[in-house]
Parts: C-alpha cells; structure tokens; sequence
C-alpha cells in the first residue's frame, strides 16, 4: 500500500512541477506591480491550468501526509524521545545500570 502512495505522490510531483513551468509568468515578482485597474485588480481569475496547479497542489499534500502517517505507524513508537527512554539499560532495581560506564581514571596526585 505504501509503495502504491508512493508511485502516486512522485507522479503527482511530476506533473506539479510540470504545471508550475507552463504557466504564464506574471512579472514583477510576488505580485508586486501589476498594473490593473481598481474594478478588476491586478490579477485576473484562475485559468484551466491555474485550477490544475491547485488540485496537483491539493493531491500532493494529502499523499505527503499519508505517507507521514503509514510511516509513523509502521514504526511502532510516537516519538524519538519514547525510544531513547526505552533503550537505556536499567536494572531489576529500577536504577540505571552502570556496568557499561566508563572506569574511573587513576589521579595523578601521588598517594603516600
């Protein structure tokens, strides 16, 4: 099933970034200077590939958060954290267990 997501959400990037190269470039940048009138405003309504681009857009999105949560869940745990928690070695005490720690090194004071 993932890998179904999977095959869809790259066709989608695909076709997506396809779609954004085609359209027609509006100059300016960020919309900034378009010279229209106040009765129309600056940008005109969407076109067929403009709605494309949304939808591709729409599409790409809800794959990008299937696959995050088919993911998530083939993992088994919630968060990093959860799994650093569980792989700290404990004793049948409940305490850490520090036969693993590093040995104490030898001072260089001289004892007499």
């Amino acid at each position: 099933m993932q890998n179904i997501v999977l095959a869809i959400h790259i066709i989608l990037a695909i076709l997506l970034i396809g779609a954004v190269l085609m359209q027609r470039s509006e100059g300016g940048g960020l919309g900034i200077g378009g010279g229209g009138n106040a009765k129309t405003g600056s940008r005109g309504g969407l076109d067929g590939l403009g709605k494309a681009t949304w939808y591709l857009a729409a599409g790409f999105i809800a794959t990008s958060l299937t696959l995050t949560i088919m993911a998530t869940q083939s993992t088994g745990t919630a968060s990093i954290l959860d799994s650093l928690v569980d792989s700290a070695p404990v004793s049948s005490e409940g305490a850490v267990d520090e036969s693993n720690a590093l040995p104490e090194l030898p001072s260089d004071t001289p004892t007499e």
